[in-house]
């Protein structure tokens, strides 16, 4: 039988989402998981990791190269890719906000300037309000743009707020809620159901056992 695909965003991601995956049973050769390898195969053949850059993960997946993918889901909501959202694997969380200095997102604003890496996430959600923006994608850094007037505001991911505080910028707006979550091609969804589910259970399972595991030290 053909393995079973999972495209995972390199680095924190890929590691925690191997050690879901040993958690639900399916074991990978330690030897062979470092991010000189692009994919690795699971001990018993079933499953392969494809390892990518979070930005190109919902891109493999729409496009069948692979049929599971582990990202972020403020990358899903960027790239606004074809796929079914299945699974909140419940790590990497943070807020996706819209920041600034305190007054810099008055109610009744009509335009602002935007600086974020999110840049057809911030159009959708200031379109909503009704509010016209001239958006800055940058890369990195963020938090700089408004204290050297490159824009109003940025949007932005925040864990913990501390770099946002250093630089006097304040949460001025939440977008939405992100964690690390599981997406799938639908024609693979459709036509290999049981094996996808499979995996997805035991997904499911690596987060059931790390909950208990927290819960009890």
């Amino acid at each position: 039988m053909e393995p079973i695909k999972i495209a995972v965003a390199k680095g924190r991601i890929a590691e925690k989402a191997r050690d879901l995956l040993s958690q639900g049973g399916i074991a990978f050769p330690d030897t062979l998981f470092d991010e000189r390898k692009l994919m690795i195969s699971s001990m018993d053949n079933s499953y392969q990791l494809l390892f990518v850059k979070a930005a190109d993960v919902p891109t493999y997946v729409e496009k069948g190269a692979a049929d599971i993918g582990i990202v972020g889901k403020d990358t899903i909501m960027e790239n606004g890719k074809d796929v079914y959202e299945l699974q909140d694997l419940e790590f990497g969380s943070c807020q996706l906000v819209v920041a600034g200095f305190p007054e810099s997102f008055p109610v009744d604003t009509k335009s602002l300037s935007v600086a974020t890496k999110y840049p057809a996430i911030a159009k959708a959600y200031f379109e909503k309000l009704g509010i016209r923006t001239d958006i800055s994608r940058l890369n990195g850094s963020i938090e700089l743009a408004p204290i050297v007037g490159l824009s109003d505001v940025i949007v932005d991911i925040v864990e913990t707020g501390s770099t946002l505080r250093d630089n006097g910028l304040v949460i001025l707006r939440e977008i939405a809620k992100v964690s690390t979550r599981v997406i799938v091609n639908k024609a693979s969804y459709a036509t290999r159901t049981e094996v996808v589910q499979s995996c997805i259970d035991l997904l499911k399972k690596g987060v059931e056992e790390r909950r208990a595991n927290y819960y009890k030290s």
